[in-house]
């Protein structure tokens, strides 16, 4: 099949791209001295995890029980979820332990940890569930400050009959607030030194704190050092966006998805695809970087940027092309993304390409918090 036969709107995964990201990130962990626990919450496909995780240990980020549900039915065991357990998903949780998952997941909560230790200790388990403990590094979202008193009492309610206290966890999403590299290494910093001072405080106070994890893209690309830290979990370098591109986090190049539309018409001030909102999501953080950047910027079938082209507008299912010409109704065009992570979210699944336009394979993903038959 060629991208010319591909229904659309369509997910496009170029293999040769996502390989050179991942043996970017690979590279940087090495340098770092530090695991690579990929997060697959952009990519949410074991395919994709296969290649990102080749020549690591093996353990994986997810943003969902559902996502760790699909991942351990892959023959993916080490899982992280780094979302807060709400108390309604502890069952679940204790679910995937019993059916072979090494999970480990996040709270900040004396009011969740209470109930983790009296949901596991009457639940029969093969291994402890271990349990995170969330520290705020700035980007004020979930977890503790790293001085925070109750911290030290967090993980003595941690240290429970089948709970195993496993570290602390930490992200930056703030970084993706910032305008330079040198301004993102400065949060890379201010990232690593939170979460190793919150393990630095609990080893203090006699618990076991074996894992310090840190990690976003922007981050994990522009760390100066991640001295004390144990993994890193960056997870949309895999694919990269214009917001990344925006970020300094990787070139233009290297992006590796886009999504693939048909023209279905053309007027003397625009064109217009057949895809949209719910195709190309409407997230416009990569606005922010340039002008002309609209929905996602525009390539031709064979992948070449088309200069001054971008999506000027996304309805449901229309988008309304700006700065382009010498086109006709059926003719293919491919969009960049601004932000991936929410444009495949509307997708089932990625037509892999080598670089070129033939389809090698198709490689589904897991969508949403529930499967439902």
């Amino acid at each position: 099949m060629d991208l010319s036969e591909v229904p659309t709107p369509a997910l496009v995964l170029d293999r040769s791209r996502l390989d050179a990201n991942t043996r970017f990130m690979a590279a940087r962990a090495t340098e770092l001295d530090v695991r690579l626990r990929p997060h697959m919450k952009t990519a949410k496909s074991a395919d994709v995890a296969r290649v990102a995780t080749a020549g690591q240990f093996g353990g994986i980020t997810v943003s969902t029980l559902a996502e760790a549900r699909y991942f351990l039915a892959h023959g993916f065991t080490d899982i992280t979820y780094a979302v807060g357990l709400a108390p309604g998903r502890i069952d679940e949780a204790l679910a995937l332990v019993r059916n072979g998952a090494k999970l480990n997941v996040l709270t900040d909560s004396p009011a969740v940890a209470a109930a983790l230790a009296g949901r596991a200790a009457a639940t029969t388990l093969p291994r402890p569930l271990s349990v995170l403990i969330e520290i705020d590094c700035g980007d004020g979202r979930g977890g503790l400050q790293p001085d925070a008193p109750e911290l030290t009492g967090l993980a003595g309610m941690l240290d429970a009959p089948k709970l195993q206290l496993a570290g602390v966890l930490t992200h930056a999403g703030h970084s993706y607030a910032c305008r330079s590299r040198d301004e993102i290494a400065g949060i890379a910093e201010q990232e690593r030194a939170a979460a190793v001072f919150a393990a630095g405080r609990l080893r203090a106070a006699g618990h076991a704190c074996e894992t310090v994890s840190v990690g976003s893209t922007p981050t994990a690309t522009h760390a100066h050092e991640l001295d004390g830290v144990s993994e890193m979990r960056p997870g949309v370098y895999m694919f990269g966006d214009l917001d990344q591109v925006g970020l300094g986090s990787l070139p233009l190049e290297r992006l590796a998805v886009s999504v693939l539309a048909s023209v279905i018409g053309v007027y003397p001030d625009r064109v217009l695809i057949d895809a949209g909102g719910l195709a190309l999501s409407k997230d416009a953080s990569a606005q922010r970087h340039g002008t002309d950047i609209g929905y996602g910027l525009v390539m031709n079938l064979q992948g070449e940027l088309l200069p001054g082209a971008h999506v000027a507008k996304a309805n449901q299912e229309h988008g309304i092309v700006k700065g382009v010409q010498q086109l006709a109704p059926g003719d293919r065009l491919r969009v960049l993304p601004n932000h991936v992570c929410m444009t495949a979210a509307a997708h089932p699944g990625y037509y892999v390409v080598e670089g070129g336009t033939q389809v090698t394979a198709r490689w589904p993903r897991i969508n949403g918090w529930e499967q439902w038959r």
